[in-house]
């Protein structure tokens, strides 16, 4: 069988991620930087996390003996940067209402893509007697996309209710649908409609009106959302892996987002892209 090389990129683009990550951690020191001068500890202390989280990559690659396809790598680190530094400290979150939706419908296709690299890897796996069909592939990639969504609103939820955070972010509505309004207490619904604005009423009897403009829901538009962009996300990758495997490993696009096993200093090729005798791929 001829040896093939072409699917270990990690080394030969080793100067580019080089590039890519001092680019990012010298961003991340400035922001750091000035962050202290401004006494905001919080975001310093959300700088050192991110440095952290840049080294993952590189930890789970030599502790997994794995190469993750330098795609992969550099929109794993951009969207650590995104989050953490654009969203959090630049207040993105806030002034760009699309990038929490950019980034959890990003996360569910990176997830999936993860997932599906996990069972692909045990397919191939001669110890472990797992051979999974391209469709059921898919859909634990799918599955497990979906399990980090829902923990990962967990997450938030729990740091919403005890640490009085605002990671689950309000939505303005203008029309409510709730029993707890029934005067009989019968289950019914009450629909409330052109709601204009919420008044505050605090213990000592004074009232401040927000001027939202409607009702203020605390989290559940957020979450939904979140949930369903995370399923797009899944949906998407779960594809792509499905016909990636259906077709024998062929297809560049997938291969992008596809970690491989190191064997003896290689990338391991997919098992589902056989050679001919004379050394070309089907």
């Amino acid at each position: 069988m001829k040896k093939r090389t072409n699917g270990f990129r990690h080394v030969e683009n080793r100067k580019r991620m080089a590039v890519v990550y001092i680019l990012l951690r010298l961003s991340v020191v400035l922001v750091m930087v000035a962050q202290f001068f401004n006494r905001n500890y919080e975001n310093v202390f959300l700088c050192i996390l991110t440095m952290v989280l840049f080294l993952m990559p590189t930890i789970i690659e030599r502790r997994l003996r794995i190469d993750l396809p330098d795609t992969l790598e550099v929109i794993i680190l951009l969207f650590i940067y995104a989050a953490e530094i654009l969203g959090e400290i630049q207040a993105f979150y806030v002034h760009l209402r699309f990038w929490d939706t950019m980034l959890h419908t990003l996360n569910g296709f990176l997830c999936a893509a993860i997932g599906f690299s996990l069972v692909d890897i045990l397919n191939r796996n001669e110890r472990i007697s797992l051979q999974l069909s391209p469709f059921f592939m898919a859909v634990i990639a799918f599955c497990f996309s979906m399990t980090v969504g829902v923990l990962w609103e967990f997450f938030e939820r729990l740091a919403d209710t005890v640490l009085l955070f605002d990671m689950q972010k309000d939505h303005v509505v203008n029309t409510i649908a709730s029993v707890a309004l029934d005067p009989t207490q019968s289950n019914q619904v009450v629909i409330v409609r052109d709601i204009a604005d919420v008044i505050l009423v605090h213990s000592d009897g004074s009232q401040q009106a927000l001027g939202l403009g409607g009702y203020l829901d605390l989290g559940i538009y957020d979450t939904m959302k979140d949930l369903f962009v995370n399923f797009i996300g899944a949906v998407v990758f779960s594809v792509i892996g499905y016909f990636f495997v259906k077709n024998r490993g062929r297809g560049r696009f997938a291969r992008r987002f596809i970690p491989r096993v190191l064997m003896n200093g290689e990338a391991d090729v997919p098992a589902q892209e056989p050679e001919d005798p004379q050394g070309r791929g089907t």
